[in-house]
């Protein structure tokens, strides 16, 4: 579990040497890092109970300006952990709601919300990318949505990829599954920013420093009448979803389609 946060020369840290998810807050930059590199950061159940866990600590710091997520390692998020709990339909469900819920408190948030991409973000990863208000990645890395290739519905981003780029663009990425490039990304609408591999994390620094520096009760405001718009909020609708997502991951054909490709 996820502790109290400490305060150490400035800097907040969770306080916790096996944290699935770190948080920082140096200054007015809040960072959360998922850290299951060994996984590719992939969304276990107890990943997203200790993602919620942050975002509650996050809501009440009032002192953050601008929030990066980012991936330990090699990978920002290489999706649901399918081969994890694909036996346990109920788990699955619990993942699903439980990511449903993530990126609608991510939206919420009255800061700007950044996400570094520097490897793979795939399904729900690349779902946690475009929930946030900004996303940076490089050319060569690896985005999209292969859910339709392994035979899984991909309810819960569908949402936040059409408030994204469109539904015309969302129906052909979605349906035709398959990752992109950094570049395809930034092409179709999914980045906001685009820089060379090595210029990620300065250039994203920089972004958030200059984001954090906004004033904080125009942030807010926009931020909430732009949710209003475009409908971040329907909670019913999020919840639809994450219930269609678990109902297919259940049938008995998807549960073979996934034995077969992860050999189980």
């Amino acid at each position: 579990m996820v502790t109290s946060l400490a305060v150490w020369m400035g800097i907040v840290t969770v306080d916790s040497m096996n944290a699935l998810v770190d948080l920082r807050l140096d200054g007015l930059i809040a960072t959360i890092t998922l850290n299951r590199p060994e996984a590719r950061n992939a969304l276990s159940l107890p990943l997203i109970n200790q993602l919620h866990e942050v975002l509650a600590q996050i809501e009440g710091h009032t002192e953050a300006g601008v929030l990066l997520i980012k991936g330990a390692g090699k990978s920002f998020c290489a999706g649901m952990d399918l081969k994890g709990v694909m036996q346990d339909p109920q788990e699955m469900a619990a993942m699903l709601h439980g990511l449903a819920k993530a990126f609608e408190r991510i939206r919420r948030l009255p800061i700007p919300s950044f996400a570094v991409v520097q490897g793979a973000a795939v399904g729900g990863g690349c779902g946690l990318m475009i929930v946030c208000d900004f996303a940076i990645s490089h050319p060569d890395a690896k985005i999209g949505y292969p859910e339709v290739d392994l035979g899984v519905c991909p309810a819960v981003v569908a949402p936040w990829l059409v408030r994204k780029i469109g539904a015309g663009k969302a129906r052909a990425l979605l349906l035709s599954g398959g990752t992109r490039s950094g570049q395809e990304a930034q092409e179709l609408g999914l980045l906001t920013h685009l820089v060379a591999q090595d210029q990620l994390d300065e250039t994203a620094q920089k972004i958030a420093q200059d984001l954090s520096e906004g004033g904080g009760i125009a942030m807010q405001a926009t931020k909430r009448w732009l949710n209003d718009l475009d409908g971040s909020m329907d909670h019913d609708l999020h919840e639809k979803a994450a219930q269609l997502s678990a109902d297919v991951i259940a049938r008995k054909e998807t549960q073979e389609r996934l034995r077969s490709i992860f050999k189980a």
